[in-house]
């Protein structure tokens, strides 16, 4: 039986995946896989457009945020131009990133921006890379878990942490994920951008993976911020916390309040960034979510137990809020059966 013709189209682009000490193992290693996976048509070679190196300060294995030893396969100093790099997620420890702790990566990374390199970010990744300050005065996206501790470290950059996918610059240059594995949405964007849809669809059903195509709000826990120093406030949060379903919680709380109605409201809205109806809205929901995902009680009593007697308006704020409505919601997070310990 004769062999394949050879593959045919432009040469595989240069890929430099960073790795270095604060880098999660999954995210870096699936970038890896779903990047040097083989696809082709019948009666063609199945060939990769990309060629992938994990980069670093220093060739050798480095341990990773996890403890697991992984390689770096050549280092930056060798390296004078690439088309594409990918900094994987970070994992943040206390207190936070701190700045300046790889200059000469930083300075590497401005030089394979200036030489043409479109600069990439999975997750958390982006803390590194907006060292760079190209990032400054443009959109990107986090995890929405760090979303806060970026903007203390990057307040120059604006970040959307409910989007999965960024793309900024001049020369759509600046490419950012957001949480954990919407890497899946980046690395398929990559593979359509360089190397056609039916790639990108050929990876995605090889290695299942899946657009985001609803974004990150469904996912996203509300916590009301309680750093803002306003101790009138900060108590009356604390007893919404758990009276959120009360009727009427809003005149309850100025009541409990010292404040009049007007500085109540205009010092809550100070505080938490958002008015008190729509603080308590938010702590309602956030309750029905969990109801859906953990019980089997229908819509319309959710509703009620979180607050609300018409249940029409309750799935319109859930769908406006979580970008689901209640029923698709329940379908995405719910523990499927399957994997339910047996009992009550």
């Amino acid at each position: 039986m004769p062999s394949a013709p050879p593959a045919s189209g432009p040469a595989p682009r240069h890929v430099a995946l960073v790795a270095i000490p604060d880098a999660v193992v999954s995210t870096l290693a699936g970038i890896y896989d779903a990047m040097t996976v083989r696809v082709g048509q019948p009666g063609i070679a199945a060939r990769s457009p990309f060629h992938v190196e994990i980069v670093g300060e220093a060739t050798g294995s480095i341990d990773l945020a996890s403890g697991l030893a992984f390689p770096v396969q050549r280092a930056i100093d060798t390296l004078a131009a690439t088309d594409i790099v990918i900094v994987p997620s970070v994992l943040l420890r206390d207190p936070g990133w701190a700045l300046g702790r790889y200059p000469r990566l930083v300075d590497w990374l401005r030089r394979m921006h200036a030489g043409g390199a479109v600069l990439c970010s999975a997750c958390s990744g982006v803390f590194l890379l907006a060292e760079t300050g190209l990032f400054d005065g443009r959109d990107a996206t986090v995890h929405y878990a760090y979303a806060r501790a970026f903007s203390a470290v990057h307040p120059d950059v604006v970040v959307h942490p409910e989007r999965v996918l960024v793309i900024s610059g001049q020369r759509e240059d600046l490419v950012s994920s957001g949480a954990s594995t919407t890497w899946h949405d980046m690395v398929l964007y990559l593979i359509a951008r360089f190397a056609g849809a039916t790639d990108a669809q050929e990876v995605a059903r090889m290695l299942a993976l899946q657009w985001h195509q609803d974004g990150l709000t469904p996912y996203m826990t509300f916590e009301g911020a309680r750093d803002h120093g306003d101790a009138e406030i900060e108590g009356a949060q604390r007893w919404l916390g758990t009276h959120f379903s009360v009727a009427n919680p809003v005149d309850e709380m100025i009541k409990r309040s010292a404040l009049a109605e007007r500085t109540f409201k205009r010092r809550f809205t100070a505080a938490t960034g958002l008015t008190p109806i729509d603080y308590v809205q938010r702590l309602r929901v956030e309750d029905a979510k969990r109801r859906l995902e953990r019980t089997d009680a229908s819509v319309d009593e959710i509703s009620w137990r979180v607050g609300y007697e018409d249940a029409a308006f309750f799935r319109r704020l859930f769908k406006r809020t979580t970008g689901l409505p209640p029923g698709a919601y329940r379908r995405r997070f719910r523990i499927p059966d399957f994997a339910r310990p047996d009992g009550p």
